[in-house]
C-alpha cells in the first residue's frame, strides 16, 4: 500500500518524483546555458581557424603559385597531424581534466594559426598545416566525451547537434568576414589580405582559450553552480544511462567495451570509423571547397562569394537542429543518418551538373550542406550507444581521428581530380558515391546497438 503525506493526501512516491523531475528540469537548464554556448562558440573560432585557408585561396594560390593539388595536399595535411595526437590528447584530457586541457588546445591553435602569415612555399604550408593538426588534435572529441559527462545518451544528440551547428554558424559568418578582411586590408603594411585574414580570424582562438580556464568545470561534481539535490539527481541520470548501454550494447556475444585494449579490438569501433570516414569527406570536401565551388558558378568579388557561401551553411543550421531534436524525442539513429547522407549525395551530383548556373549551384549547395553537416553530430549517437569510462576518451578519439583522415584525402583528391580534368564534376560524383557508402553502412548497424 502507498503512503501518503497526510497533510495533502497526496502519495509520498509521487511528491518525490514531481520533486526530482523539478530538479531535474532546473537543473539542465543550468547546465545548458553555463556550458553550451561557450562551447559552440569555441568551435565556431575553432572550425573557422581550421577552413579558413579555403578562403585564403582565393589570393594565396596565385600569390604563391601552389597549384590545386598544393593546396588540396597542404589543406588536409592538416589531419596527418590531428590523427598522430587525437587519441593521446583525449587520454590526456581525461586525466588532466577538460578545462586546462581545452584551454591549452585553443591557445596555441591561435598562436600557430596566425603564424600562416609568413608562409611562402609549398613545403612552409605544409609543415604548418600539419602543425596546426597537432595544436587541435583532441578538441572536437575532447567536447564530444566532455558532453557524455554531463548528458545522458538520450539527451545528448541535440546538444552534440547544437555544439556542432558552430560548422555552419563559422561558415555563415566566417566567409563573408573572411572575403571583407582580404578585399579591405590587402596590401596595408605591405601584407596581402590573406595574411591579415590569418593574423585577425586566429586572435580570437588565444582570447577564448584564457578564459575557458575562468569558465569550464571538469564534471558535475566540481561545478559551484549546482546545488547538492541536482547534482545528486545528473550523477544519478549518467550512471543510470551507463547501466543501460552495458546491458544494450551485449550483442552477438560481445561485451560492452569499457578498456582501451577492448577499444582496438572491437570490431563495432572499426564499423563506426568507416562510417564517419565517409560522411568527413563530404563534410570537408564542402567547407574547403566551398568558396572555389561559388566562384566557379559566376561570383566574383571575395565579399560577395563570402555572403552567398553563407546561405548553404544556413540551411544546414536549420536541417541539423530539426533532425537531432527528432533524432532524441524518438530515440531513433540510424534513419535520421541515411536520409542526410542520401540528401548530401543528391546534392553534390546536382551541384556537379550545374556548375556554372549560379542560382541551381548555390541551391544544390545547400541541399548537399544540409546533409554533410547535419550527418557529423547524429553520428556521435552511434558509437557513444556502446562505449562508456576510458573506452569512452579512447574510443571516441579513435574513431574521430581515423574517421578525419577523410579531411586529408577529400581536399587532395578533390585537388588532384581538379587539375586532372580541369573541371569540379568528377570529384562532386565521387562525393556523392561515397556519402551512398555510408548511408548503407548505417543501414547494415544493427538498430538494437544505436536506438537509444
Amino acid at each position: 500500500m502507498t503512503a501518503s503525506n497526510p497533510a495533502v493526501g497526496t502519495p509520498v512516491a509521487d511528491t518525490r518524483l514531481d520533486a526530482d523531475g523539478t530538479i531535474e528540469k532546473r537543473a539542465y537548464n543550468k547546465v545548458f546555458w553555463r556550458i553550451m554556448p561557450f562551447l559552440m562558440l569555441c568551435y565556431v573560432i575553432a572550425y573557422l581557424d581550421r577552413v579558413n585557408v579555403g578562403f585564403a585561396k582565393l589570393q594565396m594560390a596565385q600569390d604563391l603559385q601552389f597549384s590545386e593539388t598544393v593546396f588540396g595536399l597542404g589543406a588536409g595535411l592538416f589531419f596527418i597531424g590531428y590523427f598522430l595526437f587525437e587519441v593521446p590528447s583525449n587520454l590526456l584530457m581525461h586525466r588532466i581534466g577538460a578545462r586546462i586541457w581545452i584551454a591549452r588546445i585553443m591557445i596555441t591553435w591561435g598562436i600557430i594559426s596566425a603564424a600562416f602569415v609568413f608562409v611562402q612555399t609549398p613545403t612552409q604550408f605544409y609543415v604548418m598545416r600539419f602543425l596546426l593538426g597537432l595544436a587541435e588534435a583532441g578538441f572536437y572529441p575532447g567536447v564530444i566525451l566532455y558532453l557524455t559527462y554531463w548528458y545522458p545518451s538520450h539527451r545528448r544528440a541535440k546538444m552534440i547537434a547544437l555544439f556542432m551547428s558552430g560548422i555552419p554558424v563559422a561558415g555563415m559568418f566566417g566567409n563573408p568576414l573572411s572575403g571583407w578582411i582580404m578585399d579591405a586590408f590587402h596590401n596595408t603594411h605591405g601584407w596581402t589580405g590573406w595574411q591579415w585574414m590569418f593574423l585577425i580570424e586566429a586572435l580570437p582562438a588565444f582570447a577564448i582559450g584564457i578564459a575557458t580556464i575562468f569558465v569550464l568545470r571538469d564534471g558535475i561534481d566540481r561545478a559551484p553552480w549546482l546545488s547538492p539535490d541536482e547534482k545528486h539527481v545528473l550523477k544519478r541520470n549518467i550512471e543510470d544511462d551507463e547501466r543501460a548501454a552495458s546491458a544494450a550494447a551485449t550483442t552477438g556475444g560481445q561485451r560492452h567495451v569499457h578498456s582501451l585494449g577492448a577499444v582496438f579490438r572491437d570490431s563495432r569501433v572499426w564499423w563506426m570509423c568507416l562510417i564517419y570516414f565517409c560522411f568527413v569527406t563530404g563534410q570537408y570536401a564542402l567547407t574547403f571547397w566551398m568558396p572555389t565551388l561559388v566562384k566557379a558558378s559566376g561570383v566574383t568579388g571575395n565579399f560577395n562569394i563570402g555572403l552567398l557561401s553563407a546561405i548553404p551553411f544556413l540551411c544546414a543550421i536549420v536541417v541539423m537542429n530539426i533532425l537531432g531534436h527528432s533524432a532524441d524525442a524518438r530515440r531513433e539513429r540510424r534513419w535520421h543518418l541515411i536520409v542526410p547522407a542520401l540528401m548530401g549525395a543528391t546534392g553534390f551530383a546536382i551541384a556537379a551538373s550545374f556548375t556554372h548556373n549560379t542560382t541551381v549551384a548555390i541551391a544544390a549547395l545547400s541541399l548537399a550542406a544540409a546533409g554533410v553537416l547535419t550527418c557529423a553530430p547524429l553520428f556521435w549517437s552511434l558509437p557513444t550507444a556502446f562505449l562508456s569510462g576510458i573506452a569512452a576518451a579512447s574510443g571516441i578519439a579513435v574513431v574521430n581521428s581515423v574517421g578525419n583522415l577523410a579531411g586529408f584525402v577529400s581536399p587532395y583528391m578533390v585537388g588532384a581530380l581538379k587539375d586532372m580534368t580541369q573541371s569540379t564534376q568528377l570529384p562532386m560524383y565521387v562525393l556523392s558515391a561515397i556519402l551512398v557508402v555510408g548511408a548503407l553502412l548505417v543501414w547494415l548497424t544493427p538498430a538494437k546497438l544505436v536506438n537509444r
